[in-house]
């Protein structure tokens, strides 16, 4: 009796594990493409776009659509989209999990995105792109690759030496395979970052360059070259930059990431 008790708890515990990390291990329904392809133009198309993107009668149409099969993970991406840009990300991450869990191909990836720029739930934005990683090696998400979001994420944890390591592997990975045309000046930003918080101020000015080579009026990364010349006794320098900074800050010419309409990015400058 004891032994029967002792499988069935183990048994308990590994269904556990295998249905809270990350919501990764799911039975999903075999599904009929055709009848929800149908769902989506009707519920989806013909209905929800017609409305505002915010609106309760949006969510209601997406909903006759869930209602008719709840397995389309596209209706659930849309139901959760529009809350993570109203800031709403407790609510928006119980719906964006669910289409995860009917297309984790599809959405895994994004889920990990939203919770980095959007959620700032860094931890588990983390274990979401490393799992990614395991399957579809480092691909690019919203413009960035897999390591550079993982990098981001450590930034924020305060992780700094975790955050260049990454930062800077992933910056030669890709001049290596591509070129340096291909690295994104927000790539040199926040791995100038990284170093910037190590207090290496000489060696993130140059750093920063580059980023400025690559947009030469980039007002955050202004500001922060500024603040290392200051930390190095370059006063006017610094002075001169601030104000560049500013100015450059005021007619928009800042993180220039699609999402930054509805939500700063790390380290970005509001003058």
């Amino acid at each position: 009796m004891k032994k029967t008790i002792i499988i069935l708890i183990s048994n308990l515990l590994l269904i556990t594990a295998c249905t809270t990390h990350a919501n990764l291990i799911v039975v999903v329904p075999e599904v009929n493409k055709e009848k929800q392809a149908q769902i989506i133009d009707e519920y989806f198309n013909k209905g929800a776009l017609k409305y505002g993107l915010f609106s309760r009668e949006r969510a209601e149409e997406i909903d006759k659509g869930l209602k008719e099969d709840s397995t389309i993970a596209y209706l659930w991406q849309q139901k959760a989209m529009p809350l993570f840009k109203q800031g709403k990300y407790e609510i928006g991450m119980v719906f964006l999990d669910k289409a995860v869990k009917y297309d984790r191909d599809r959405y895994q990836e994004y889920r990990a995105f939203m919770k980095c720029i959007f959620a700032k739930t860094y931890k588990v934005a983390i274990i979401d792109f490393e799992d990614c990683k395991v399957r579809k090696g480092n691909n690019y998400v919203m413009d960035h690759s897999y390591d550079f979001h993982i990098a981001l994420s450590y930034l924020q944890l305060n992780e700094f030496k975790k955050a260049e390591a990454i930062f800077k592997k992933d910056i030669e990975a890709l001049t290596a395979a591509q070129g340096e045309d291909w690295v994104h000046h927000l790539d040199l930003f926040y791995y100038g970052i990284s170093v910037f918080e190590q207090k290496r101020y000489k060696e993130a000015i140059l750093i920063f360059d580059l980023a400025l080579e690559k947009y030469p009026e980039f007002s955050d990364v202004q500001y922060y070259k500024g603040i290392c010349l200051n930390n190095i006794g370059e006063y006017e320098q610094a002075k001169a930059l601030f104000s560049e900074s500013k100015r450059n800050c005021k007619i928009g010419y800042t993180i220039n990431e699609d999402n930054v309409a509805y939500e700063k990015y790390p380290y970005q400058m509001k003058w």
